[in-house]
């Protein structure tokens, strides 16, 4: 066996979906948690959800994560906000406060800081971003500039599914009426932000 077809086995091997794991599935349990919205499925485990009165449209696309005698699928949100020809640029957007958030800090992990000053000062002051961003559970929540324009992609805590199989159980972690309120006005909020950079 060449070194070239081994390493390609491995990399099969390791970005193969778990043993159990069911394409569409906690898409199809989000889509309880989010009522009103037109779905759409794209793909396998990628929908795409519509809110017509608020003008917001994004993807959300199934990631399953294998651990020891269990896997979860998380739900990454996208969303896609169209705006001129510009330079490229990767933002990360986290949590401050070490025991309660206190507020929100952007680093700019890939484009010339000198041409992002502005953006990262408003995504950090925002009152309006804040007051959707502070209480929302994310895990990642990454800002990214292309030919296209931008493209959010945030992967929340939960919308989620967790399958063990010893003891065998699946259970889904909803998408709270809370959470629910804080995701999609964050993103209204970033659409409106990003689309004038």
């Amino acid at each position: 066996m060449s070194p070239t077809s081994w390493r390609q086995n491995l990399s099969e091997f390791w970005h193969r979906p778990p043993a159990g794991y069911r394409p569409g599935a906690t898409l199809n349990q989000l889509r309880r948690d989010l009522p009103g919205f037109d779905w759409a499925p794209q793909a396998p485990g990628l929908a795409h959800f519509t809110w017509a009165e608020a003008g917001l449209d994004f993807e959300v696309q199934e990631l399953p994560q294998a651990q020891f005698l269990m896997h979860l699928v998380v739900c990454e949100f996208r969303l896609r906000v169209p705006a001129l020809p510009g330079p490229q640029a990767r933002i990360d957007i986290r949590h401050t406060g070490a025991i309660r958030r206190q507020g929100v800090a952007a680093a700019l992990k890939q484009g010339v800081k000198e041409q992002w000053v502005g953006l990262l000062q408003q995504l950090q002051s925002d009152p309006q971003l804040l007051a959707a961003l502070l209480p929302l559970d994310f895990k990642r929540l990454q800002l990214q500039r292309d030919a296209q324009g931008w493209r959010v992609c945030l992967e929340h805590f939960g919308a989620s599914e967790v399958v063990n199989r010893l003891p065998g159980f699946r259970r889904y972690i909803r998408l709270s009426n809370e959470q629910r309120a804080a995701l999609l006005a964050a993103f209204a909020r970033l659409q409106a932000l990003l689309s004038d950079h």
